[in-house]
């Protein structure tokens, strides 16, 4: 009995001593999933967190690769204007018209298809489950109506894709019948120009260039891309003077990087001397593509060679005010340019070394060098040299010498050390440096100007001096430079000197030509197309605009020298019909405006001349019927017929600026806002909130 009683006690004993392990090993399988379960969790969280900083990474390795392609942009400037098309005349040098192009438009709507939507019968040992063929009904009846379904949804989606792709025709079509009209009548004045250019034309060679210089769109962005040129007919020779970009154009950022202890994004500076001689780098680009564009374009032979001033707007280191810097100078001559491989040269040394350019040491410091001159109209007009401004006689008189064979380069108003012209012979065996005094007098030049020539020579390491004045020397004057290296040009010897080269020049009055009686008739005026700019006389424009069908008004802002209206007073409209006294009116009712350039301030730098649609509608440039708007100051008169773009409610349509060597010039534009007059004004910093 006893060993019955044990074994029972035992058997207890073993039942509980399994129940204690089964509870132990539960309690370790929990306690190993929920240690599991906390890994898990920690190592999601730890994927979630990598998965944020490689997301950050990422972000600036991409803002880093696009700060590389703008550099690259920067280094293809050039490269990018020698694969680019030539200028062509006839077409302005752009496309035509190009073909209508739907765009997503054109991509029909796909139509379902019924066979996507069958369900298949039952087949096998389930076609014969009781229910099977009640459900397959359902299933097929339920396919059916989503195809019925879907099929008017994606053939009411087509409908519509119709009419917008018709009503995108019709505005193309529309647009593209104005485009062959302003064609055509850009075609006549090619023509026209055509003409001016083959029978020798001054003003024609010059119109013509400028509109090559100016025709690229394809500059990268923050470049200006505006140029003027001048001409002079006995030498052959156009001056360009172009705009070039500011330092900001090159990216200050070289690299963007992720710290992930700080969670943040730093931006790395670019080395300031790499960030400099990029600069450099563009503006000769900038120089040598403008020079290729000009020579390519001159197809008939017209150009023996072109300088080059290319200017920037920057604030005067000295003074402080915002002005035109002269930054870069080249003169090049059309056979050692088309020598060139520009597709292989390093631009910088191409510019200085193989066209003996100069450019800027300090370029975004806007330390400027010395302007080429320009190109003086032929003999018939005859300037007062007595009369002349003191810069420009020193350009005539550095033009003179450069059509003797020398290079040159007239200096800095300032710190020119009493240099106001420097020359080169290029000579090998006599050349060397030269240095030129222009003095504009009406006395005898005194012997004391003469001993500072040569004591500027000698500053200058220079091996010539040469002292030219429009009155004369006296004897003390003569006795110095004897049996020195010192030329002394008086009055009448300029004079003998400029005729011989075909320069302009008097001193003192023209003589009176006889009264004649002509009858004056007045001359038909002339049609103007968009970049074309020309020189306005003194006194008043006024400004008159004709259009039927949509309502439109002219509206006139007064533009400082970043194009910014100074105040809200500068924004002449319906309901400010006046600014500055009166040096603008706007008569709204008529839609005419007169600007009085001689009353503007000199802050004022622009007036922008704007046709704006009502506010309030829906139209267009496309809905005004002939418009036209009419110029005229003096004797001369000008029409410019605005392009009718559909996608435009508010054009500007002319500007009226000053130009630092011909005063008050007038452009005709055509650029527009597709948001109206509130663009237009927000754009030249008016608020219009």
């Amino acid at each position: 009995m006893w060993s019955v009683l044990a074994e029972a006690q035992r058997e207890q004993h073993r039942r509980a001593e399994a129940q204690r392990k089964a509870a132990a090993a539960r309690q370790r399988e929990s306690e190993r999933a929920q240690r599991e379960a906390q890994r898990a969790a920690a190592r999601g969280e730890r994927e979630a967190v990598k998965a944020y900083q490689q997301g950050r990474e990422s972000d600036a390795a991409r803002r880093s690769a696009e700060l590389d392609g703008r550099v690259a942009e920067l280094r293809g400037v050039l490269a990018a204007g020698l694969a680019g098309p030539g200028f062509v005349l006839a077409g302005g040098g752009r496309p035509a018209v190009p073909p209508f192009d739907p765009g997503p438009l054109g991509v029909p709507v796909p139509m379902p298809d019924q066979d996507w939507y069958l369900v298949p019968p039952p087949s096998g040992p389930q076609a014969y489950q009781p229910g099977a063929r009640r459900q397959w009904e359902e299933q097929s009846a339920q396919a059916r109506a989503r195809f019925e379904y879907d099929w008017q949804a994606a053939w009411a989606a087509e409908q519509h894709r119709q009419r917008q792709l018709a009503d995108y025709r019709a505005q193309y079509d529309a647009w593209a019948a104005e485009r062959h009209r302003l064609l055509a009548g850009r075609s006549a004045q090619a023509g026209e120009l055509t003409a001016r250019l083959r029978a020798g034309e001054p003003a024609a060679v010059a119109e013509y260039f400028e509109a090559v210089v100016d025709w690229r769109e394809d500059w990268p962005d923050g470049f200006p891309a505006d140029g003027e040129t001048s001409w002079d007919a006995s030498t052959r020779r156009l001056v360009v003077r172009w705009e070039l970009p500011p330092y900001e154009v090159v990216p200050s950022v070289g690299r963007y990087r992720y710290v992930r202890s700080e969670d943040r994004e730093d931006e790395v500076a670019r080395p300031a001397g790499q960030r400099r001689e990029l600069y450099r780098e563009v503006l000769a680009q900038c120089a040598l593509r403008v020079l290729a564009e000009v020579f390519r374009a001159d197809t008939d032979g017209l150009l023996a060679s072109v300088g080059l001033n290319g200017v920037v707007v920057a604030p005067d280191p000295a003074t402080g005010q915002q002005g035109e810097r002269c930054l870069l100078t080249v003169e090049a001559d059309r056979a050692a340019f088309e020598a060139l491989a520009l597709d292989r040269v390093a631009p910088l040394d191409c510019l200085v070394d193989a066209l003996g350019g100069r450019i800027s040491a300090r370029p975004e410091k806007g330390e400027a060098v010395p302007e080429l001159p320009t190109a003086f109209a032929a003999a018939g007009e005859e300037p007062d040299l007595f009369a002349m401004d003191p810069l420009e006689f020193e350009r005539l008189i550095a033009e003179l010498f450069r059509r003797r064979g020398l290079r040159t380069s007239t200096t800095a108003r300032s710190g020119d050390e009493g240099v106001d012209v420097l020359a080169e012979d290029p000579d090998p065996i006599t050349g060397g440096k030269i240095v030129i005094q222009a003095k504009r007098y009406r006395h005898t030049v005194s012997p004391g100007a003469v001993r500072d020539l040569e004591s500027t020579m000698r500053h200058q390491g220079a091996n010539r001096g040469i002292l030219v004045t429009t009155s004369g020397f006296g004897p003390g004057s003569r006795k110095h430079a004897e049996n020195k290296p010192l030329t002394l040009v008086d009055g009448p010897l300029l004079l003998a000197l400029l005729r011989e080269h075909g320069l302009p020049g008097r001193l003192g009055p023209a003589p009176a030509a006889p009264a004649v009686a002509v009858p004056r008739t007045a001359a038909p005026a002339a049609e103007l197309v968009p970049g074309q700019n020309l020189v306005l006389p003194d006194g008043e424009l006024r400004v008159v605009f004709r259009a039927g069908g949509a309502e439109a008004d002219l509206t006139l802002l007064l533009l400082d020298a970043d194009g910014k209206v100074r105040h809200d007073g500068d924004f002449v409209f319906y309901h400010q019909p006046e600014a500055e006294g009166g040096a603008v009116t706007l008569r709204p009712d008529e839609r005419s405006a007169t600007v009085r350039t001689g009353r503007l301030p000199a802050a004022v730098r622009r007036v922008a001349v704007s046709v704006n649609l009502d506010a309030d509608g829906d139209g267009s440039c496309a809905d005004l019927v002939d418009p036209v708007v009419e110029l005229s100051s003096g004797d001369g008169s000008w029409l410019f017929r605005p392009p009718a773009d559909p996608a435009v409610s508010a054009m500007l349509v002319a500007e009226v600026y000053r130009h630092p060597a011909d005063g008050w010039k007038l452009r005709a534009v055509g650029q527009g806002w597709s948001d109206g007059l509130a663009g237009l004004a927000r754009d030249h910093g008016v608020d219009v909130a």
